[in-house]
């Protein structure tokens, strides 16, 4: 089965800021400032290489920067390596901020229309999903409203029915499985799982173990920017819980 997204080496520097000196504190630290320049960055990722095939659902998991978000930022194409090389070959319909292309203005159909056009359909094809769309979302008669007048889990359960109604090839999703209340967490699963069995290639950053232990088929430990361990999810679940302590 053949790679669909390809890490090759990749590493990702960040400038650690500083604040800016006063001159006498520069002119006595200058000797210092010249040897420690080049430890003023940030590595946020050092060498990763890994591939995910089609189909597959991966999970990458770690402690707080860690590198997981760093490295879905590399993938989606917001952000570029210092080093090393980055392949995609399937559209990716990212699940990281849910609702960024939404205008408070607008109401929820409006904006179904103009978030469905930024993953890809056309608008013939929004239309056809609309019902869907909505009954999904559970928004009901708020429909027609402004998003602005929105709860934040109306607001998050209407992106992310748009999200997984759109034909995905690629999903990149960094904990998005706690929208909304219970049941409606437990109806997001359960269409996220019927996607991926469906085929769809999901990369999936999160803290719940019990939902990389479910949903994903594999399991990459990203630790200080360096894999630590990759293989079966229980397997690697319970190396970096047994670490944690």
């Amino acid at each position: 089965m053949n790679c669909v997204v390809e890490i090759s080496d990749v590493w990702k520097r960040f400038p650690m800021k500083r604040d800016r000196p006063g001159f006498k504190e520069f002119v006595v630290n200058l000797p210092k400032s010249i040897k420690s320049k080049e430890n003023s960055n940030f590595w946020a990722l050092k060498g990763v290489t890994f591939g995910v095939k089609q189909g597959e659902c991966l999970g990458i998991i770690g402690r707080n920067g860690a590198g997981k978000s760093t490295l879905l930022s590399l993938i989606l194409g917001t952000i570029y390596p210092t080093k090393g090389e980055i392949k995609v070959f399937q559209k990716i319909t990212p699940l990281l901020e849910l609702g960024a292309g939404f205008h408070p203005d607008l109401t929820g159909g409006e904006n179904i229309l103009v978030n469905g056009v930024l993953l890809g359909l056309t608008k013939d094809e929004i239309l056809a999903k609309m019902g869907e769309i909505i009954a999904f979302s559970e928004i009901g008669e708020f429909i027609d409203m402004p998003v602005r007048t929105y709860s934040s889990g109306m607001y998050l359960r209407l992106a992310f029915s748009v999200a997984i109604h759109t034909a995905p090839e690629l999903f990149l999703i960094d904990e998005i499985l706690s929208v909304g209340d219970e049941a409606f967490q437990k109806k997001s699963k359960e269409a996220l799982l019927n996607l991926i069995h469906r085929g769809v290639t999901t990369i999936f950053v999160s803290h719940q173990m019990s939902a990389v232990r479910e949903i994903c088929n594999r399991a990459i430990w990203l630790d200080g920017g360096l894999i630590k361990a990759e293989g079966e999810p229980e397997n690697v679940v319970k190396e970096y819980l047994e670490c944690l302590g």
